[in-house]
């Protein structure tokens, strides 16, 4: 474990947190799969993999998931930033 799991970052009503129990795996799988140009229709089960093995920062305003982006990491000299998204309306 990193001290970044578990953080969280609020400015205004929007919240960026590091807490993998916040995340909505099903807002994220349907931007992923359906919404993005890099992904479509990708299974959800590849895209829990992938948020399994990363480090994840999702986007919340009133505990909705507006956004999230994912590291892949070694936690020590390599991170490289993937699934970067905000939804529409909160861009």
């Amino acid at each position: 474990m990193t001290e970044a799991r578990g953080c969280e970052w609020q400015r205004g009503d929007y919240i960026i947190s590091t807490d993998n129990n916040r995340l909505d795996i099903r807002i994220i799988h349907d931007f992923i799969a359906n919404q993005s140009y890099w992904a479509q229709g990708r299974p959800l089960e590849t895209v829990q993999r992938a948020l399994d093995n990363s480090l994840n920062f999702g986007l919340y305003k009133s505990d909705r998931q507006v956004g999230f982006a994912r590291v892949v990491t070694d936690y020590a000299t390599f991170g490289w930033i993937d699934y970067v998204f905000v939804l529409s309306e909160h861009r």
